[in-house]
């Protein structure tokens, strides 16, 4: 990677800390736009019902796709006094997609059952899913896509999907806010980092790219996807780097260049990811906003 390359992570600085100290490891210059934020489910009384129903045995399986779903369920969890595995009942099985979420649930005491380890993805987990397992909770962000779904119920699950959280433009309105519910976090090691990365605002971000002084954008969901799309766009010689297919599909239906998609959905994976999208380019400094935009034929 060209030493200095100013790398735009499109994630909050709570979930950035990983990714931006990688980068800077390998000897780019992160720099955090936070797009979208995550709110209290719509309908809690549905939430409600399913996670009392959880909590009592009533599922074989719960599957959790992202770390936000496991936050929304241990808001939850505090809303009853406890935590999330105190909640969950000994004979509960669990799967999950990706590293993040596997770690994250397992710092927090639960062990995780099933994962995929070649694709990380929905399809990725429906490939190994075993047939005819019983009832599946299956709580997900309101704007999910439904082929995860699907993909179990075509191996025999009883698949119940419900919305554990919605997702917004950040940021997201205090009064219905995920992390305001969330308990406390613990202090020492494990905890969250202070990135110390900048944060900038859309427009900032969107005047940086016109005057070329950004090398690449990465995106960590679709949504995000759709955000730089609508927010950023036109891209220039700022390389869109994807997390996964699922987030490089969604750019490139928007037509995003896809510059490269990282082969697994960790810090290490998008820093690689970001190395490829960036090789073969001249390492020249930044240029001036003026001096860009005379060349810019975009």
């Amino acid at each position: 990677m060209p030493d200095g390359a100013r790398i735009l992570v499109a994630r909050s600085p709570d979930r950035a800390a990983d990714l931006v100290a990688a980068l800077r490891g390998a000897g780019a210059e992160p720099l955090l736009l936070p797009l979208i934020d995550f709110e209290l489910a719509s309908d809690q009384h549905s939430l409600d019902v399913a996670f009392d129903a959880l909590g009592a045995g009533a599922y074989a399986w719960l599957v959790v796709s992202s770390v936000t779903t496991v936050q929304a369920l241990e808001a939850k969890a505090a809303e009853r006094g406890t935590t999330l595995s105190r909640w969950l009942p000994g004979s509960l099985l669990v799967a999950t997609i990706g590293p993040a979420t596997r770690r994250f649930l397992e710092s927090r005491g639960v062990a995780v059952d099933l994962a995929p380890t070649g694709q990380q993805s929905g399809t990725g987990l429906t490939e190994i899913w075993p047939e005819h397992q019983g009832s599946v909770l299956l709580p997900q962000a309101d704007i999910a896509d439904p082929r995860l779904r699907r993909g179990l119920e075509s191996r025999g699950a009883f698949v119940q999907a419900v919305t554990a959280y919605r997702t917004v433009d950040y940021p997201a309105d205090p009064g219905r806010s995920l992390a305001a519910c969330l308990p406390a976090e613990p202090t020492g090691p494990g905890a969250p980092a202070d990135t110390g990365a900048d944060v900038l605002t859309p427009a900032q971000a969107k005047a940086d790219i016109g005057a070329g002084r950004l090398d690449a954008v990465v995106a960590a969901s679709p949504s995000a996807a759709r955000r730089i799309h609508e927010d950023l766009a036109p891209l220039g010689g700022c390389r869109f780097v994807a997390i996964g297919r699922s987030t490089a599909d969604e750019a490139e239906s928007l037509g995003l260049a896809v510059a490269a998609v990282a082969d697994k959905p960790t810090a290490s994976g998008l820093v690689d990811a970001v190395i490829r999208s960036l090789a073969g380019r001249p390492s020249a400094p930044h240029q001036p906003a003026e001096e860009t935009a005379a060349k810019d034929t975009v």
